[in-house]
């Protein structure tokens, strides 16, 4: 086991793990006094620059400046580790939402905490129920004025960048909200697929251009999803996109 490997699990873990479990306290408490979710979001934000900071993480961000922090947006990324959601927590600075698993909505206190800070549950297995899950969200982002981050590959991949899921394009046209590409690189040596162990190390984020959907029907979406999925490989791979979008004829 390397040194890096051997301090993660004897100490960088162990810390990360009662960081969690601290700032998790502290957000279910700070819940019950605010039903806007935004002092949960300031809590998890400061939980995920501590993370990383404990972890060792020196981050970059790129692009920064096409974000304005009072809008709402859908910002889709890469996904190749555990580490990706704190990365952009912390330095992406708007009022996320999340979309998370329907069993955690269950739990005493905890569902109460995720649905008033206007989380969104996703049921398992249930392609109608989805669906009813992404208009929801759609709701949540036009009505709080909030953004949602999703990763439309559906999971983590380690083999380059899979073929994206159309829920973040539906997302974006149903609430009127511009979506931002993002890519996330070096997150997969930090914390590697298959292992639990966080490793220090450089993480670079950068920031594409947004994408609007005015005019857009959900008709677009695989149209819009193509060219998601463009623009996040572009990022990834330092080569800028040639054709925009606007470029495009809609179908």
């Amino acid at each position: 086991m390397s040194l890096s490997s051997l301090r993660g699990a004897l100490l960088t873990d162990p810390l990360i793990v009662l960081a969690t479990v601290a700032f998790g306290s502290v957000s279910l408490v700070v819940s019950f006094f605010d039903n806007t979710g935004r002092r949960q979001i300031d809590v998890a934000r400061a939980w995920a620059k501590l993370l990383l900071k404990m972890a060792g993480v020196k981050v970059t961000v790129e692009g920064l400046e096409k974000i304005d922090p009072s809008g709402s947006y859908v910002f889709t990324s890469n996904h190749v580790s555990y580490m990706d959601t704190p990365v952009v927590l912390a330095h992406i600075p708007v009022q996320f939402r999340f979309l998370a698993k329907d069993e955690l909505f269950k739990i005493p206190f905890l569902g109460d905490h995720l649905k008033s800070a206007g989380h969104v549950p996703v049921p398992r297995g249930n392609p109608r129920a989805a669906v009813k899950t992404m208009a929801e969200a759609a709701r949540v982002i036009r009505e709080r004025g909030v953004s949602l981050l999703i990763f439309p590959e559906g999971g983590r991949s380690s083999e380059g960048l899979q073929e994206f899921k159309e829920g973040a394009a539906y997302i974006a046209i149903k609430a009127g909200a511009q979506v931002v590409p993002l890519a996330v690189i070096g997150t997969g040596a930090i914390v590697p697929r298959g292992s639990l162990v966080v490793k220090p190390g450089p993480v670079t984020l950068r920031v594409g251009d947004p994408v609007p959907v005015t005019g857009l029907t959900l008709h677009d979406r695989t149209q819009l999803t193509d060219h998601l999925h463009v623009a996040v490989a572009a990022l990834l791979e330092t080569t800028p996109v040639i054709e925009t979008f606007a470029d495009k004829p809609v179908r």
